[in-house]
């Protein structure tokens, strides 16, 4: 396999010009920004889940995890 990795960069950069070819350059630009936002979203509504499940068990004062069995 020493060929493959030889010419793993040039499998890149066809990969790219395809890319480029399906959407065009000037969808490209509007397509990151979209998986940006998306990401951004994503991360806003895990940080908001992990402190609503902290304050639920402030709330009911029970530290046990329900993963913890005995």
């Amino acid at each position: 396999m020493p060929g493959f990795l030889n010419n793993a960069a040039s499998h890149w950069w066809i990969i790219l010009i395809i890319v480029v070819l399906i959407f065009g350059a000037t969808k490209l630009p509007a397509l990151a920004r979209s998986i940006g936002q998306s990401v951004n979203i994503l991360k806003k509504e895990v940080k908001r889940d992990s402190t609503d499940d902290d304050a639920a068990t402030s709330e009911t004062g029970d530290t046990t995890s329900t993963t913890d069995r005995k």
